[in-house]
């Protein structure tokens, strides 16, 4: 089932937003992925629970272009994503982020705590990671340059498709703890590509990339994810995230990498049920009803 698409016109430009799902609003979005009505396999996580929004930011699809590079930034893709809240009329909604996705939901939580009916981060960190040894973005890493390779490839928005299928393969299967179950993890695989301004706005910015000293400030529940063998967002960085967020809850699946949503799916939705199932107890009868549990 394809994904619904919307332009909505906000006070910061028109973005192009992908529905699915029924029940409370949930956002979706990623920093450089470009969406389609084909929808995305994390988001589609959500849809058996929540009205999922999935957004492409300003620069991708058929979203408002950016007329500064700065416009392309982590803090400006919160600001964005706020006009779109409000365009909507929610009051709350729930914000979801996987790897870069969640590097921007920890700043939406940081600015816009009271906004957010829950915060889910997966595979991501509040700061830089690529110091880490085992980071494969690391210039020490046996695949960093393999990875780098196929990142650039992939950026080139001419690529036929069979070659942007192949590359982006070879991209996912260095990110899976068994990467020979390629096929059964993504045997439904949405069409998506990359903004390569989006990316390039990225490799700049994640190397000065740290909230941590205020992930404090964040206080609306907090749901973190990661697997154990995550090479791209290693596994110290969620911890860390969970550390310095009071009250926050953290699940370790230790028999993925970089995609626990996939690789350990139904352990995945359990416990994402019972992170909901506790919120939704500890919450007063007009919070319950916003949440739609």
């Amino acid at each position: 089932m394809l994904w619904k698409q919307q332009l909505i016109e906000t006070e910061k430009g028109i973005f192009e937003v992908f529905t699915k799902g029924s029940g409370a609003p949930l956002c979706v979005t990623h920093h450089y992925s470009v969406f389609t009505s084909e929808g995305d396999l994390f988001a589609e996580s959500f849809v058996e629970s929540h009205q999922v929004y999935l957004v492409n930011l300003r620069g991708a699809g058929s979203s408002v272009v950016a007329s500064t590079d700065v416009e392309l930034s982590m803090i400006d893709a919160v600001m964005d994503l706020e006009s779109i809240r409000k365009k909507l009329g929610f009051e709350k909604w729930t914000f979801a982020g996987h790897s870069t996705g969640g590097m921007i939901g920890l700043l939406y939580g940081i600015h816009f705590t009271e906004r957010l009916n829950a915060l889910l981060l997966v595979g991501t960190a509040g700061r830089y990671y690529g110091e880490a040894k085992s980071c494969i973005y690391n210039p020490a890493h046996p695949q960093f340059q393999y990875m780098q390779d196929l990142i650039e490839q992939l950026k080139d928005s001419g690529l036929a498709k069979d070659k942007r299928l192949m590359l982006s393969k070879e991209r996912a299967k260095l990110s899976l703890h068994l990467p020979e179950q390629y096929d059964d993890y993504f045997a439904n695989t949405p069409k998506k590509s990359m903004s390569s301004g989006r990316m390039n706005m990225f490799a700049r910015e994640y190397a000065i990339y740290d909230v941590t000293r205020r992930l404090d400030q964040i206080t609306c529940p907090v749901w973190i994810a990661c697997g154990t063998h995550d090479v791209q967002c290693p596994i110290e960085f969620s911890k860390e995230i969970h550390e310095m967020i009071s009250g926050s809850k953290f699940i370790q699946f230790h028999a993925s990498n970089h995609y626990p949503f996939l690789e350990e799916q139904d352990q995945f939705k359990y416990e994402l049920h019972a992170f909901f199932k506790e919120v939704t107890t500890s919450c007063n009868h007009s919070q319950q009803k916003s949440f739609g549990y």
